[in-house]
């Protein structure tokens, strides 16, 4: 690359660190959304929840349906926060 590339190059050394890092936290979550363990203490959790009587079974059901989907949708899609239904 030589003198000139770094030249141009180091003023540009901050956007590509913060786009790495954004590529390091995507990872980090698509890694945990298919984590079956992580998946598993999830459903465990829902399952806690409506025996306490804290969410209605509709609501198990929903959470439960969106939590396996996480799990088995492709790496990058999009997926709504549990507790919000997706349009269309």
């Amino acid at each position: 690359m030589g003198l000139i590339g770094l030249i141009f190059g180091w003023p540009l050394a901050p956007v590509k660190g913060v786009i790495r890092l954004g590529e390091l936290i995507q990872e980090q979550v698509e890694r945990q959304t298919h984590d079956p363990a992580v998946v598993r203490r999830r459903l465990e959790e829902i399952e806690q929840s409506r025996a306490a009587g804290l969410i209605s079974e509709e609501g198990e059901a929903l959470e439960m349906k969106q939590t396996l989907q996480s799990m088995i949708g492709e790496p990058g899609q999009a997926v709504a926060p549990a507790g919000e239904e997706e349009e269309g």
